[in-house]
């Protein structure tokens, strides 16, 4: 029973390091395809302008790219932080936390971004399901299943209250549905469409199965008798 015990944990540093370079490999070749139009912006992004850079899609990407490291980092030292406070979990939870964050507003940004019609052009909506699906194309959907990707694969290894399937349908419906409905009260001059909900909310479920194995479970969360309270 040592024995395999022993075993576990190389076995668990293997798997990590093979996510790992997995992560690093793809963001590299997304990187490296799409190199040119992210270039593009870099001179207006490297001198700090706001016009060029985060008010284009080029630059928002590109400087998700380039803030990386800055976000191992703080995955880093709020890691250490936990475990310097007994804290269970700590690297899982602290990537979850960033990944959070750092994988789901820049491209919520994005899709905020107002068009040329903003504040004249009255709002649009398509209700009518599958329809814009057609004349999205395999970039528009690609881009649609990732916005809320990180959501639904970190939001589980953070909050054992999301760690099911229909939960995390619901969370990805949700929030897009709430993206949607701002595009049409601010008037961003872009259509709000329930093929963006659906197509969000499977984004969501699929990255979510792809993280089921880390998911966070009640089990897994310290109990009162843990951490028992020293009485005087």
């Amino acid at each position: 029973m040592n024995h395999s015990a022993s075993l576990s944990a190389p076995t668990r540093r293997t798997r990590r390091t093979v996510l790992l370079s997995l992560a690093v490999i793809g963001v590299a070749s997304v990187a490296f395809a799409v190199r040119r139009p992210l270039l593009m912006s870099a001179p207006r992004c490297m001198a700090g302008r706001w016009h060029g850079c985060y008010d284009t899609e080029n630059g928002v990407l590109l400087m998700m790219l380039v803030g990386l490291p800055l976000a191992a980092l703080v995955v880093w030292a709020l890691a250490r932080f936990r475990r310097a406070t007994g804290g269970t979990s700590a690297w899982r939870m602290s990537l979850a936390e960033m990944g959070l964050v750092y994988g789901t507003v820049p491209l919520v940004w994005i899709t905020m971004m107002p068009g040329p019609g903003a504040g004249t052009v009255p709002g649009r909506v398509s209700l009518i399901p599958l329809r814009d699906l057609l004349t999205m194309g395999p970039v528009g959907i690609g881009g649609n299943l990732l916005i809320f990707a990180a959501l639904g694969f970190f939001a589980p290894m953070r909050f054992a209250v999301l760690a099911s399937v229909p939960r995390i349908l619901a969370l990805g419906a949700g929030c897009s549905a709430l993206v949607e409905t701002a595009q049409y009260v601010l008037r961003l001059d872009r259509v709000s469409s329930v093929d963006d909900v659906l197509v969000n909310a499977a984004g969501a479920v699929l990255a979510g199965l792809a993280s089921r194995h880390w998911w966070r479970t009640a089990e897994s969360d310290p109990t009162p008798e843990a951490f028992p309270v020293k009485r005087s």
